[in-house]
């Protein structure tokens, strides 16, 4: 098996594993209240849950970014367009900007909210509402792979499944940009369902790359039909 039918492999298998651990997370993390009283209120009476939620996705962006930088090394099809190349390259940096949202609210926000330190929780939050655009960056570089794997004549998801995977990534940007930038309170709502469904297509990516047989992933693309 060559490198690149290994990469793409261990990168899929990655990559599943992370969308997996992502999706339950966005199920028990649910959307974000813009009113910081009703959010603080919502992490205080739900605090074990909050913690395990934002240990769980930073478990889960950090394995994003173990996929992306094998997918990166592996030479394969994956990166062989400038716009797939850049999509996989800007997947770890918005997965490890997001990573430290994730820590700081489990930890130090989850901390402010159940003690009821109001000033700690703002200070933080804000660090939090900044890094996590990383979210918006990853939910881009998901669009752009997704909708290569849809226009890929011979590729691992079947066109409709892919296309739909890349409308659920621009939800997801659109979705947090409407919550998080513009402060509309049925953002975070579709960033949820948007992100969850982006996550569902991601395992059934993986999982097919990483079953995918020797040859065709890496080759895909890169030479014509019988040579």
């Amino acid at each position: 098996m060559s490198h690149a039918d290994t990469g793409v492999r261990v990168a899929g298998a990655w990559l599943a594993l992370a969308a997996i651990i992502l999706a339950a997370a966005l199920v028990f993390h649910g959307p974000i209240a813009p009113d910081h009283d009703t959010q603080i209120q919502r992490i205080a009476d739900g605090s074990l849950r909050w913690s395990v939620v934002h240990w769980a996705a930073a478990a889960a962006l950090s394995f994003f970014a173990i996929a992306s930088l094998i997918a990166l090394t592996a030479g394969s099809s994956l990166t062989r367009e400038w716009w797939t190349l850049s999509a996989w390259a800007l997947l770890p940096v918005g997965a490890l900007w997001t990573v430290t949202t994730a820590v700081a609210e489990a930890t130090v926000i989850h901390n402010a909210a159940v003690t009821g330190n109001r000033a700690v929780y703002e200070s933080w939050w804000m660090f939090a509402e900044g890094n996590g655009n990383g979210f918006a960056a990853m939910a881009l570089a998901f669009t752009v792979i997704a909708a290569n794997e849809a226009q890929t004549e011979d590729g691992v998801t079947p066109f409709w499944v892919s296309s739909i995977a890349a409308l659920a990534g621009l939800a997801s940007f659109a979705g947090w940009a409407l919550g998080m930038w513009l402060g509309q309170p049925f953002g975070s709502a579709i960033w949820v369902v948007g992100s969850i469904v982006m996550c569902l297509w991601l395992v059934w990516f993986g999982v097919s790359l990483a079953r995918v047989e020797a040859g065709p992933a890496s080759v895909r693309h890169d030479a014509p039909s019988g040579a």
